[in-house]
């Protein structure tokens, strides 16, 4: 395989990866961050950091957008539970 085909076979990844979470909205980000290290948020940071070393700007509000499908706030209101002390738990160890 060539280095482009393997690029656009990553980027289709990657967009169906993001639409499933955006899909998934009964996935809290603290579960995917206890589960596997990343959340939404960090997909966000990642496409922002990615735009930079292509010389594109895009906020950070502005790819959140991009991978939530709507405003952060927005999700946040619609979405996002409290975090349980379980999962608190979980998160402070993997700090640690």
């Amino acid at each position: 395989m060539s280095k482009k085909f393997d690029r656009e076979l990553l980027a289709d990844v990657a967009e169906r990866l993001i639409n499933h979470l955006k899909n998934r909205n009964d996935v809290q980000n603290i579960d995917l961050m206890n589960l596997s290290g990343f959340c939404r948020n960090c997909l966000s940071k990642w496409y922002v950091s990615a735009a930079e070393n292509k010389n594109i700007s895009i906020s950070y509000d502005e790819a959140r957008e991009m991978i939530y499908g709507m405003p952060y706030s927005e999700w946040k209101k619609k979405f996002q539970l409290e975090i349980k002390p379980d999962q608190k738990e979980k998160f402070g160890q993997k700090e640690n």
